[in-house]
């Protein structure tokens, strides 16, 4: 039983999470390329996925009532827009879709890790929580995979898009009977008392809010980084698949090293080796700055999640749902400001590596946040 519960987790996280938001990513330059984006455009349409991410989180966390409808309205939702992204052509209609995709995403990460963590921890085997965060890297890792497959074959930018909404179709058909029904969610007998944001509370949600805005701009731009240095070379078509791949190398090795130090100075050694692959991908030229960041960014990305969550239940184990969704409300806003930062640096300076290097600078601020405990 526990098993299936990861799997379904795990799978809902390829989907809403690998696929429904960071398809995007590997789109970016067919969609540059048929004229449906420029560079300062695609900034622009990915704050609009972050802004929904916040709605979604932030409704996510306070709901009391319809919390299963949410969550498969989640996941069906992301295949659905994925699918309908296809029919979208200009900057406008692509944003309105990541909008309503990224309330889908929210609803989805917060309520799947809810519910995971919850049945995972009744089952007696709350270790199975790490590895349903590697689902977005997993899907990251596929999505980048097909990515390649579609720029070879040169399809259009719809045509990607149906690509990826038929695998998210695929795989939710796999597990939709395990999905949390109405009624099965886990609801406490009594309230627990009202949650006080403690000196540690505050400061872990500011470490992930700039974790949020620090890693985003590395895993939104990545590929065009890739393609813009690399034109025309195998190597741009793989930097996307590589980032995922780390990312659940990155997850495997938090699961072994997780009884090496506390939960927060682990968390705050990720944040900075990811403030390094930042400023290797904006600072350091050609192949070695992308592969550097790809690789450390990538790695520390699921991490990142997974022990802000874990960090997040150890200090307020009595509202795991709500710091669930306070936490990526925080990670959204993050999120949210890093592509308008980016607009602002191409449409400005007509560079990207500006906003890099401030978003370097925001991890290492945000593992100075968490190193030491706070109660």
């Amino acid at each position: 039983m526990a098993l299936r519960i990861a799997i379904t987790g795990f799978l809902a996280l390829v989907v809403v999470m690998g696929i429904g938001r960071f398809a995007f990513t590997p789109q970016v330059p067919l969609m540059i390329r048929d004229g449906e984006l420029t560079l300062t455009s695609a900034g622009l349409v990915a704050a609009c996925n972050y802004l929904g991410y916040l709605v979604g989180a932030w409704d996510a966390m306070r709901a009391t009532t319809r919390v299963e409808w949410r969550l498969q309205g989640g996941v069906w939702g992301a295949v659905a827009l994925t699918l309908l992204s296809a029919a979208a052509n200009d900057a406008l209609l692509h944003g309105l879709l990541r909008f309503v995709i990224g309330c889908m995403s929210g609803w989805g990460l917060v309520l799947v890790a809810a519910w995971t963590n919850e049945q995972l921890a009744h089952h007696g085997k709350p270790g199975l929580s790490a590895a349903v965060f590697a689902g977005p890297g997993a899907g990251i890792a596929v999505s980048g995979l097909l990515a390649l497959g579609v720029q070879s074959y040169g399809l259009p930018a719809w045509g990607g898009w149906l690509v990826y909404g038929v695998l998210a179709l695929t795989l939710i058909s796999l597990i939709a009977r395990n999905l949390p029904a109405r009624g099965e969610l886990h609801r406490p007998e009594s309230a627990p008392p009202p949650l006080v944001l403690t000196p540690g509370l505050k400061k872990l949600v500011w470490s992930y809010s700039l974790a949020g805005f620090g890693y985003i701009l590395p895993a939104t731009f990545l590929s065009q980084m890739a393609a813009q240095r690399f034109p025309g070379s195998l190597f741009a078509q793989f930097v996307w698949p590589v980032f995922g791949a780390a990312a659940v190398i990155g997850i495997a090795l938090g699961i072994a090293l997780r009884h090496c130090m506390q939960s927060n100075q682990r968390l705050a050694l990720v944040l900075w080796l990811q403030g390094i692959g930042v400023l290797a991908a904006a600072v350091l030229p050609g192949l070695g700055g992308l592969v550097t960041g790809a690789l450390l960014v990538g790695g520390g990305f699921l991490c990142a999640v997974q022990l802000s969550m874990q960090y997040g239940r150890e200090l307020a184990p009595a509202h795991s749902r709500y710091m669930a969704g306070l936490l990526t409300t925080g990670y959204a806003l993050g999120q949210l400001v890093g592509p308008v930062t980016s607009s602002l640096s191409t449409a400005l300076l007509h560079r990207l590596e500006p906003a890099l290097w401030l978003a370097g600078a925001a991890l290492f601020i945000g593992g100075l946040l968490v190193w030491r405990r706070d109660e």
